[in-house]
């Protein structure tokens, strides 16, 4: 070794890198095998052992200098930095080279993170908006080809970008080469399923399973005559749930992953997580295996890709979420990311009741996360909003909490007198009232009514601003709903479509006007340019916020008026402390409130004002949102 090239003979090959992950991470493997699959996990160890290494062998170059930068920035999902979109490919661009052809858009709103709803192959026909996966290794055919995604993710990784996909891990479509080999009959597929001759077993589950759509899927088992058996069926009759006590099963779905990773997947969706294990005597969700499993499957792909993430969707009530991100045993070990579900539904409360004491006392109500995890945050999605919030809140609170969920039922649907919201009723249940509802980010606001009455739509506007100021300040990957940053209104359209017409969720899953962008990009005084504008503002302030990295947790602290919500990050830097005014009248607010935690002159970095706080009080504008720093 020469002395003027001290380290030029170093060399670590592909080959040592891999033993040295299977060294870090293999104990959580093995332990996530043992607790599942007992006597089979050491079989099963030894057949993944040679799967990683062959995956982990045919990822290209590029993705391994990934890998390798990502080991030594863990934290690059929790950054600030980090902006997340989500959107159908086909609705926002057509195909995925559409996509591909769009990405400066993105670059220029500031995304860096990028999630494509289902786009693997799914069954003809009714498909639950893709969620029923005929084959885990094509794309829809009018989306493109496994080379498109790659493309694409090369297009994204070249500019600092990152492709999330969704992996649906709890069933297939009854047309997937799995199931239609067990129906004819193959007792190895049979077993990756749960199909029993008679309603002996199915009767003793469905005791106390839920439904998850009571309106066109009751029951939880459907009769196939093909296959002569009851099937599991959670979701809808032509999605067969899989049998993960089989450990084939966890073995297929290893080499699924690996393959989505090795096209440049950075964060894979883990959708229905929750019910992947069943057990009779339970709602065969969110059960022990579930966590183990997950942390076995987190395991591997470190071992192959340690530049990839997990995102749970896991859409539980408040005490069921945080094992998806790690508790007790599974701290740090499972999920990367999960859905704040509890934070939209209380966002959307909140606008409806203009009292912030609720919302307080549920997010407090948290137990903190694993600080290497964060929170996916949004306030829509391309689902239906349910209304999850328990019975022993709003009894705290003062409140009956079905009435209460009635009351927002009421209040987003329309019927509520005086609402300003409109959206549709999705999936009632006549039994328990329980009414989800459907609608974009800007009818649920407010904004389609404005326009049909012709108001002033500022107020609508406002909302709409300040529920995305919300997300990108709670400190998670706030998640842009693609047309909410444009105030897209609810399509009707989705009715002409035969494939839509059942699902009313479609309503809020417009295709990209981009006429309507250009214009939002140009005209900053007409209603898209000013939600455009406001959100690409929030966008650059949130990205110079160190405040705003992921590991620091949000409190929510006492407000003088329960209009105000006071939301602290106490960070190492200094405070930021945010104040959201969620009603359409000016609030009196004392700076008192403010003092004890950001001094007597913080700067106020969305308008980027510095406030003396040496007066009394500060009027806090309709719907306005502050953000203020210790100085």
């Amino acid at each position: 070794m020469s002395a003027e090239h001290p380290y030029s003979e170093i060399s670590i090959s592909d080959a040592q890198s891999f033993e040295l992950r299977v060294e870090r991470y293999g104990k959580e493997l093995r332990e996530g095998l043992s607790a599942v699959y007992g006597e089979r996990a050491q079989d099963t160890w030894d057949q993944l052992l040679d799967t990683m290494r062959d995956y982990s062998r045919r990822r290209k170059p590029s993705l391994k200098i990934r890998d390798e930068e990502r080991l030594l920035s863990p934290d690059w999902l929790l950054s600030s930095q980090t902006i997340g979109y989500v959107a159908y490919a086909d609705r926002f661009a057509g195909n995925l080279q559409g996509v591909n052809e769009h990405v400066d858009y993105l670059e220029e709103l500031g995304v860096t993170y990028l999630h494509l709803m289902p786009l693997l192959a799914p069954r003809p026909g009714a498909n639950d908006g893709g969620y029923a996966v005929m084959d885990y290794e094509s794309v829809r055919p009018d989306l493109g080809t496994m080379d498109d995604v790659e493309n694409l993710a090369d297009t994204l990784h070249s500019k600092g970008m990152n492709l999330v996909l969704d992996l649906v891990l709890n069933h297939v479509a009854r047309e997937h080469e799995w199931a239609v080999r067990a129906r004819q009959g193959e007792e190895k597929y049979r077993d990756y399923f749960y199909m029993y001759s008679d309603r002996t077993i199915p009767d003793q589950f469905e005791v106390t399973l839920p439904e998850v759509f009571p309106d066109f899927a009751p029951g939880n088992f459907t009769w196939d005559e093909d296959a002569k058996a009851w099937v599991w069926t959670t979701f809808n009759s032509y999605q067969w749930d899989v049998n993960w006590s089989n450990p084939d099963v966890f073995l297929e779905y290893c080499k699924i992953i690996f393959n989505l990773v090795n096209k440049g997947v950075d964060v894979i969706r883990l959708d229905a997580i929750a019910f992947i294990w069943k057990q009779t005597g339970t709602t065969s969700q969110c059960l022990p295996q579930v966590h183990w499993i997950t942390q076995a499957l987190r395991a591997a792909l470190r071992i192959v890709a340690p530049s990839a993430a997990f995102k749970a969707e896991a859409i539980v009530s408040p005490e069921l979420i945080m094992p998806f991100l790690g508790t007790g045993k599974h701290w740090g070990k499972v999920s990367d990311m999960a859905y704040h579900n509890s934070l939209m539904v209380q966002l959307w409360s909140t606008l409806a009741s203009r009292d912030t004491r609720l919302m307080k006392h549920a997010l407090n109500a948290f137990a903190r996360k694993p600080s290497s995890t964060v929170w996916g945050t949004y306030a829509r999605c391309h689902d239906d909003i349910g209304w999850a919030i328990s019975d022993k809140d709003a009894g705290e609170m003062g409140l009956n909490g079905y009435l209460h969920r009635s009351f927002l039922s009421d209040f987003y649907s329309g019927i509520f007198p005086e609402s300003f919201a409109r959206g549709l009723v999705f999936q009632y249940n006549p039994v328990t009232n329980d009414r989800r509802i459907s609608g974009s980010m800007a009818s649920l606001a407010g904004l389609e009514i404005a326009l049909e009455n012709g108001e002033d739509p500022y107020l609508a506007v406002s909302r709409i601003v300040m529920l995305n100021a919300a997300i990108l300040g709670f400190g998670g990957v706030p998640l842009l709903y693609m047309g909410d940053e444009l105030g897209l209104l609810n399509d009707y359209g989705y009715v002409d479509n035969p494939e839509h017409a059942e699902d009313n969720r479609w309503v809020h899953r417009p295709k990209m006007p981009w006429d309507i962008v250009e214009e939002a990009k140009n005209n900053p005084q007409s209603i898209p340019g000013q939600i455009y504008h406001a959100i690409l503002h929030l966008i650059k302030v949130r990205k110079s916020m160190v405040h705003l990295h992921a590991a620091i947790e949000t409190e929510m602290i006492e407000s003088p008026d329960s209009r105000l919500a006071l939301w602290l990050r106490a960070h190492p830097e200094g405070n930021m402390l945010q104040v959201y005014n969620f009603s359409e009248h000016v609030v009196e607010m004392p700076t008192s409130a403010l003092r004890p935690y950001v001094g007597w002159k913080p700067k106020e970095v969305i308008g980027g004002y510095t406030y003396d706080l040496g007066v009394d009080f500060l009027n806090i504008q309709p719907y306005q949102s502050l953000w203020f720093i210790a100085e």
